[in-house]
């Protein structure tokens, strides 16, 4: 099974467990076999925002630090398109860090990415399969647009 495949049919068993809020993955399941640019923050692509590789590369580096629980990527409301067509990987919205970091050190983590910022939250409601943060720790969800 590629991790494309695999990828779409986590989204697939995630959407039906909660439809009405947009599924969350982990950092390296959502950008493992992915290779196209425009998947995340399209708008940015050529206009700042680095390779898709070095995007995933620069959030694992944040994953592994000690004040960060985890790492996830928040679906884009058409991620179901890629079940259509074989070609595309599933477009995502978000990424979502949890840490106990405040909130100017994790902007500071996001220079060079031509991201919009972080909030606090989970910008479109929390998915049941989404992790909860530990004791001390909160939701930062980067958005680009």
């Amino acid at each position: 099974m590629t991790p494309r495949t695999a990828l779409l049919q986590t989204l697939e068993h995630l959407d039906a467990l909660d439809p009405d809020h947009l599924p969350v993955v982990p950092l390296d399941v959502y950008f493992t076999g992915n290779d196209q640019e425009e998947s995340i923050a399209p708008n940015q692509w050529e206009f700042g925002r680095p390779p898709i590789r070095e995007l995933h590369a620069r959030f694992q580096a944040i994953a592994a630090r000690p004040d960060v629980q985890g790492v996830h990527v928040g679906l884009h409301q058409d991620w179901g398109m890629a079940l259509e067509d074989d070609t595309e990987w599933p477009a995502a919205e978000n990424i979502h860090i949890l840490t106990s970091a405040d909130e100017p050190t994790v902007l500071s983590w996001l220079d060079g990415l031509e991201s919009d910022g972080a909030s606090v939250g989970w910008p479109y409601g929390q998915h049941a399969a989404a992790p909860m943060p530990a004791e001390g720790f909160q939701v930062f969800s980067v958005f680009w647009d």
